[in-house]
């Protein structure tokens, strides 16, 4: 292999991983309603999805290498992309909370600021309260790390919100700008 075929098979992989992950975040800004990120992430992916698939178009006859590093590419922006979107602030997201300690978690919750709607449930052992917190995405790990410094025994689950009727008035902490 020479080294303009491994510069070549570097671009393409490196392209890859960029319109990958851009198609990921673009994804997730179009279904929160973010059409302003979403006309951003899908030009910049498409631009250089042209450059990466026209450059494999013109030379895999000759060097199969071409279509590995994009195959790589490919499976790699997936991973980054999804680690990526850990990260990022936009969107809603419903912590339910299953837990035996309601009324300290429940206390401390709302001291933080925080919405909660509380639901009587039965769960295996007995009664429980299930507490749905509706937040912004980095808002919350910090709603399970409150959760399980109060109850180390709760059960929760972490889902996006693609819709709400409503959007969330909570303050932002200071210095915190979107």
């Amino acid at each position: 292999m020479t080294w303009d075929i491994f510069i070549g098979c570097l671009f393409i992989f490196v392209g890859r991983i960029a319109d990958v992950t851009l198609g990921s975040l673009r994804t997730v800004a179009v279904v929160s309603g973010q059409r302003g990120l979403a006309w951003i992430f899908g030009f910049v992916e498409v631009m250089i999805w042209v450059f990466v698939v026209s450059s494999v178009v013109a030379h895999v006859r000759t060097e199969p290498a071409y279509a590995i590093a994009f195959a790589l590419g490919a499976a790699s922006g997936n991973y980054i992309g999804v680690t990526v979107l850990r990260w990022l602030p936009f969107g809603d997201q419903v912590v339910r909370i299953f837990t035996r300690e309601s009324a300290a978690l429940l206390g401390e919750l709302r001291r933080k600021n925080l919405g909660v709607t509380e639901f009587p449930g039965t769960g295996r052992d007995g009664p429980v309260s299930m507490l749905f917190v509706h937040v912004r995405r980095d808002r919350a790990p910090m709603v399970v790390r409150v959760a399980r410094k109060i109850d180390p025994q709760c059960f929760y689950t972490i889902d996006d919100i693609r819709t709400a009727n409503a959007h969330l008035t909570n303050a932002m902490p200071t210095g915190t700008r979107l």
